[in-house]
């Protein structure tokens, strides 16, 4: 899951990636309302902490341009603002939820993860498709009822096809989902063709009946076998 963090306050932002990190996710940031503006219209991502207070522009601004796209989806605001009307105007505009400063981050870390069920799994907390089971919170997966051993890239990247069954999955967008920015600094996409290699041989040696198959020259796609 990724993650973007629109935060001005340097030591409150260092505080949340961190803590988001130990959960595995993959986290971004952005500090001002223009840098935030323009990974948003770059990369795609599964939730957004969105402060209202920013410099050279406001988070509501923002969440007004993602519901202008139909992107404001797992959006939650955390601002020291405790107005009503700044609560209202978000949660108009497309929010999940408002975090108001000081927080805990493991309450943050509690919403996020109610906001990404609620509006991924439906308030579920696995995925299930053919002989298949994967357990977000737990981060297991069963196949036929045995628990199967992945590394965490693995499991983050069969989370993302089984969320995405019958979708193309681009390899740019894989390896923006998975590993996040530090993709510009890659010369190639060995590294994903070597995870996907290795979740192909494990699906296939406990009889998985779902498949990734290759779109030539284009990425991936989960189906049922």
């Amino acid at each position: 899951m990724k993650i973007l963090i629109v935060e001005d306050n340097q030591e409150l932002q260092s505080a949340i990636k961190d803590s988001l990190e130990k959960e595995h996710y993959v986290v971004e940031t952005a500090s001002d309302f223009d840098s935030a503006m323009d990974k948003l219209s770059i990369y795609q991502y599964d939730c957004i902490l969105l402060d209202i207070m920013l410099p050279h522009g406001s988070g509501l601004d923002i969440l007004d341009e993602l519901k202008k796209n139909g992107k404001s989806e797992n959006t939650i605001i955390i601002s020291a603002k405790d107005s009503l009307d700044d609560k209202l105007k978000g949660l108009e505009l497309g929010a999940d939820d408002y975090l108001t400063k000081p927080f805990h981050l493991a309450e943050l870390n509690a919403r996020i993860k109610a906001v990404l069920r609620r509006n991924k799994l439906e308030g579920k907390n696995t995925i299930e498709i053919a002989n298949v089971s994967l357990d977000i919170n737990e981060r297991l997966v069963k196949i036929n009822d045995q628990v199967i051993t992945l590394n965490r890239k693995e499991f983050d990247i069969l989370n993302y096809f089984m969320l995405n069954k019958n979708r193309l999955v681009t390899r740019t967008g894989l390896a923006e989902h998975v590993w996040g920015d530090n993709i510009d600094q890659m010369d190639n996409f060995d590294f994903i063709y070597y995870q996907i290699k290795n979740l192909r041989k494990k699906l296939q040696e406990t009889n998985a009946a779902i498949e990734i198959q290759a779109v030539y020259g284009v990425g991936y796609k989960l189906i049922v076998s």
